[in-house]
């Protein structure tokens, strides 16, 4: 299978090393660096790649796979009518189209993108939505397939999709195999939130509040209520609500549910466990609190998520 990858100057690093390394690992992809001109492209940490090839000398017919990488560069590449139309015409012919991060801009600005639903790193959420009206822009999934057109979030998350990509052409075993071989985590889903609540929350400051956090985090269903809390942390209970809320940003009842929620998503994304049987299992007690939770925190019935982004052939 012949799969371009697409960068210019400014071009995120590990947008591109990621994925490549990824599929290179299979044996079963050729891979060809492609970018503005053939020769040296300088990322925008400052290291350089040799494009084997220039769009001015490769034809864009043949590829299996057409996959454009971010970085702080794509805004001055999107002005590039030669290597926007390259990818225009690549992407006519080719079976798949992928984006890693910000590339998912040059992508739209080729045109391919109108009415799909797409994700991106999370900081340029706001932009994709101010100049790409006709895209349905969702920066929270770390990937996120719309057909034939597949799109993620930055950095680490380009393995992630690549490594999708691999499953649904050559199996979860093919896949598995790479993933040993790279030492990688098999595998998010692509329904992972970007805005994981260990990553995104405030984190604790005092020794105390570390403690009750530690607690949530290692097993969300056991008993986590503020005179659990306050037990094991050493502090009174009205101590614990206190310093929790203003050390963590929210209390502790909204910060188990948080993270509960979180544990729910990448359970429904990754396995067949009954909704009943997951409530009790992470603490909600009974299905429909899960249900009213779920709901309440992620806009859609913990069924319909399942269906939504089950596997990696989502939104196909």
């Amino acid at each position: 299978m012949r799969v371009a990858f697409v960068v210019y100057a400014g071009f995120q690093g590990l947008d591109l090393t990621g994925p490549f390394e990824v599929l290179r690992a299979t044996g079963r992809y050729e891979c060809l660096v492609v970018g503005p001109e053939a020769g040296p492209v300088t990322s925008s940490s400052g290291l350089s790649v040799v494009a084997s090839h220039g769009v001015g000398d490769l034809a864009p017919e043949g590829f299996d796979t057409v996959l454009v990488v971010g970085g702080a560069g794509v805004d001055r590449a999107r002005e590039d009518a030669a290597l926007v139309g390259w990818v225009t015409d690549a992407a006519r012919d080719a079976r798949r189209v992928a984006a890693v991060c910000s590339g998912v801009i040059l992508l739209a600005e080729a045109g391919l993108l109108d009415g799909r639903r797409v994700t991106s790193h999370w900081c340029r959420e706001e932009q994709l939505r101010a100049e790409c009206p006709a895209l349905r822009v969702d920066c929270d999934p770390i990937f996120i397939r719309d057909g034939r057109i597949w799109t993620s979030a930055g950095v680490t998350a380009g393995m992630d999709l690549a490594l999708a990509l691999v499953e649904d052409d050559h199996g979860r075993k093919a896949a598995h195999a790479v993933a040993r071989e790279l030492v990688m985590f098999l595998r998010r889903p692509g329904s992972q939130s970007q805005f994981s609540v260990p990553l995104w929350s405030a984190q604790p400051a005092s020794d105390p509040i570390r403690v009750a956090v530690t607690a949530v985090q290692t097993d969300p269903g056991a008993r986590h209520s503020v005179a659990d809390l306050a037990e094991c942390s050493g502090l009174s209970p009205r101590h614990l609500q206190r310093r929790f809320t203003a050390e963590m940003g929210v209390p502790p009842s909204v910060y188990v549910e948080r993270v509960r929620i979180e544990a729910a998503r990448r359970a429904l994304a990754e396995g067949d466990e009954p909704v009943e049987a997951l409530a009790r299992r992470l603490g909600f007690g009974t299905g429909e609190t899960l249900r009213r939770a779920f709901h309440r925190r992620v806009g859609v019935a913990p069924s319909d998520y399942r269906d939504r982004f089950r596997g990696t052939r989502e939104h196909a």
